[in-house]
């Protein structure tokens, strides 16, 4: 994923409208059923890129079905409308859960398709980018928004605390000493809050960043029951403990943020564009990389939607790649990004100076993510019919130490054995 430029792409100027228009007879319009999750942070990108499919071509035009809150939501639908024959032609699901639909036999393989477009590295499509969508031995779908976590913070606040704002942490050590100084301004301010519920995405970064994973090379076991996973639940109590760290539930860290009574915030990259527009002027805003944690072997996990055809109809089918494929191609990827905060999903995008180099040049908010594409890896998938209730197992077990009811040790222990049980037998 590094970000390099390319002779080849002078080839793909002025092609967008020849190269994705679809393969699909022109004596009848075809309407396709799509959905995605998280509105809140996807409509503006959702419906800007179904605008401009609409534009480039006659052949296929799009309807949204409602849009799910949350990607566990969204998984959610996709389960029931299997088991009652009501699917869309085309989900977009988070990553992480593309794993559930390949192995229940809902996703359709994208390998025929892909193999229809020739030089997929010449259109922009990498090995490790294409890799995040495979699944069960097929390409299940294709990465369309992919994120890492990164640091929000209010410069205001840290100057008033003392803190230069042109040096953020590097460490977890430092940002915590950060945190119980922007604390003891008072009224009511709150040093730091680091997005830990809704699902096991945040916790991961700090097993990742440690060296560790949350499942063994064969998934037969958990991976967080070793010394990495009790590094990142002692970092977790320590951000309580030492940092001050509120328990804050739903989107309230997004709410005292955009207020200013929040200093620091680390979540997902992709809502820098959400962030910026309720920060509005009330105070200056930056992004920073996530501290590293273990500077060789430390990695982040790869969050984000990917975009899975279900309709096994043939034209409808074909109809539904050429909508995939457009989102995914140079023209798609540089809307997601300019419309949320996304990391780029197409290499194209990155090197043309006319699609995002330029902007990312002109738009700091945006860069930490992609100075971390180096450390991305694949968020972690947990086999079998169980797969959500691990995750939501995890998030419970996190809760116990961020309400102090729970020592980090205890904490690892009872996930581990919960976990465990829901793995499937080997």
């Amino acid at each position: 994923m590094s970000i390099t430029r390319r002779s080849t792409l002078g080839l793909m100027a002025g092609t967008s409208t020849l190269v994705f228009a679809p393969s699909i007879a022109r004596a009848q319009q075809i309407t396709i059923n799509a959905h995605y999750s998280m509105p809140a942070i996807f409509k503006p990108a959702q419906d800007a890129v179904v605008e401009a499919f609409h534009r480039a071509q006659n052949d296929v035009r799009v309807t949204y079905l409602n849009p799910t809150p949350t990607y566990e939501d969204g998984a959610q639908l996709i389960l029931r409308g299997a088991a009652t024959n009501q699917l869309p032609d085309i989900s977009f699901q988070g990553l992480n859960r593309l794993r559930i639909f390949a192995e229940r036999g809902i996703a359709v393989d994208l390998r025929p398709h892909l193999a229809e477009m020739g030089d997929l590295g010449r259109l922009g499509y990498t090995e490790q980018l294409l890799g995040l969508g495979r699944a069960a031995g097929m390409q299940a779908g294709l990465a369309w928004a992919t994120s890492n976590p990164v640091s929000y913070y209010n410069v205001d606040l840290v100057r008033r605390a003392g803190l230069d704002p042109d040096a953020f942490p590097t460490s977890w050590d430092e940002v915590i000493r950060w945190s119980a100084a922007i604390k003891r301004l008072g009224d009511g301010i709150e040093g730091m809050f680091f997005r830990w519920p809704g699902d096991d995405w945040m916790f991961s970064a700090l097993v990742f960043g440690f060296g560790g994973r949350m499942l063994n090379a064969n998934e037969s076991d958990v991976g967080f029951a070793g010394p990495e996973g009790l590094n990142a639940l002692r970092l977790l109590d320590r951000m309580v403990k030492e940092g001050g760290m509120p328990n804050y539930a739903g989107t309230a860290d997004l709410q005292a943020f955009a207020a200013g009574r929040l200093g620091m915030m680390f979540r997902t990259t992709a809502q820098v564009v959400g962030v910026r527009e309720s920060v509005g002027r009330n105070f200056e805003l930056r992004t920073a990389r996530l501290p590293v944690i273990d500077p060789v072997n430390g990695r982040l996990p790869t969050g984000g939607a990917g975009g899975m055809i279900t309709t096994r109809d043939a034209a409808r089918q074909r109809a539904a790649f050429a909508f995939l494929r457009y989102c995914t191609s140079v023209e798609g990827t540089t809307i997601m990004v300019r419309n949320t905060g996304y990391v780029p999903t197409n290499q194209l995008a990155l090197d043309e100076p006319r699609h995002l180099a330029a902007f990312y040049a002109e738009n700091p908010l945006f860069r930490p993510a992609t100075e971390q594409m180096p450390l991305m890896i694949q968020w972690t998938p947990f086999p079998g019919a169980n797969s959500v209730r691990a995750t939501e197992t995890i998030v419970n077990q996190l809760s116990r130490i961020v309400e102090q009811r729970a020592t980090p040790e205890e904490v690892q222990r009872d996930m581990a054995t919960e976990v465990r049980r829901l793995l499937p037998r080997v």
